[in-house]
């Protein structure tokens, strides 16, 4: 009589099982939230563009010193060796502008961001955690600004405000908050309603210590995908009111370069070295911080995370003699 023995892989390993058939895939255990962004290709393509344009703007004293405003060849030259992007309808070198224009675009950007996003926190948190008479205030607050119609308020607000960079970032952190406030507020009722959250305050824990030590904690996920939305929409919302002169036009950045090149006439000659470089740089660092942002969120979702099914191995058969 002849037996047949079947050899099965490890368990550990994701085979097959002991009757032939194959083991269903088993999801791999979380792994640390850096480990994920490092492993993601998304998010690889994303801080690499992103840390290439810092390091720009750092360099830029560096790279063109001086002021890069200052004329330094004729007027509309084309792209050259002498002038890689050309210069301006005043002879002002592009390259340079573009350079130096990041200083003050991903500054701004930082800026509007990250207190945006504090805003939110806080109002998100507070609106959350109290309920009853605060939530209904905070809340009425932030409906408020968000029906306010965007474009027409930051054009009032930065039309009667004295004109600079202060201004520039107080008119969008003000313009900016309400849609974070919103959705850190949804994020945080849901987990105010968990046990570990009502052990808390049964414990006699401070509001303050509960809100920031055991609510915001778990908000990670998707209190870094606002702050990168914020930063987007800060250096997309400041080149929009620059372009439209509205911003401080003594200052050097993407928007107010495109604001000289319409002022100019770069796109009734055909210039389009001109204007070209500063909305490239814009489109691409919002391109980044989208990139970071999805990445952001497939490692942190469970339903974005891509399951690897294991390989089978074939079964091998040992047969013996009675």
């Amino acid at each position: 009589m002849t037996t047949f023995i079947e050899k099965t892989a490890d368990a550990t390993t994701g085979g097959i099982l002991a009757t032939g058939r194959p083991r269903a895939p088993r999801r791999k255990p979380n792994r640390s939230f850096v480990h994920g962004l490092v492993t993601n290709k998304k998010a690889l393509a994303g801080m690499a563009l992103m840390v290439f344009f810092i390091a720009m703007a750092l360099l830029a004293p560096l790279l063109f010193p001086g002021d890069p405003s200052r004329i330094t060849a004729m007027s509309s030259l084309e792209p050259s060796p002498e002038h890689w992007l050309g210069t301006t309808a005043k002879g002002q070198d592009v390259l340079a502008l573009t350079v130096h224009g990041s200083r003050s675009s991903l500054f701004v950007g930082l800026t509007v961001g990250l207190a945006s996003t504090f805003i939110g926190i806080l109002v998100g948190l507070a609106s959350a955690y109290f309920g009853k008479f605060i939530d209904e205030g905070l809340s009425l607050l932030t409906n408020i600004f968000l029906l306010l119609p965007g474009l027409p308020l930051l054009v009032i607000l930065a039309a009667f405000l004295p004109p600079g960079l202060g201004t520039v970032i107080l008119v969008l952190v003000v313009t900016g908050w309400a849609g974070s406030a919103r959705v850190l507020r949804s994020q945080a009722l849901s987990i105010r309603s968990k046990d570990f959250v009502a052990a808390a305050v049964v414990s006699g824990e401070r509001a303050g210590r509960i809100m920031f030590r055991e609510i915001l904690p778990n908000m990670a996920s998707i209190v870094m995908g606002t702050l990168l939305a914020c930063v987007i929409y800060g250096i997309g919302a400041q080149a929009g009111l620059e372009f439209l002169g509205l911003g401080d036009v003594s200052t050097v950045s993407w928007g107010n370069n495109l604001f000289w090149a319409g002022n100019e006439g770069a796109l009734l000659t055909g210039s389009w070295w001109v204007f070209v470089p500063s909305g490239v740089c814009i489109a691409l660092v919002a391109f980044a911080l989208a990139l970071i942002n999805y990445a952001v969120d497939e490692v942190t979702n469970p339903r974005l995370r891509k399951i690897k099914t294991p390989k089978t191995p074939a079964i091998t058969e040992r047969s013996a003699a009675k």
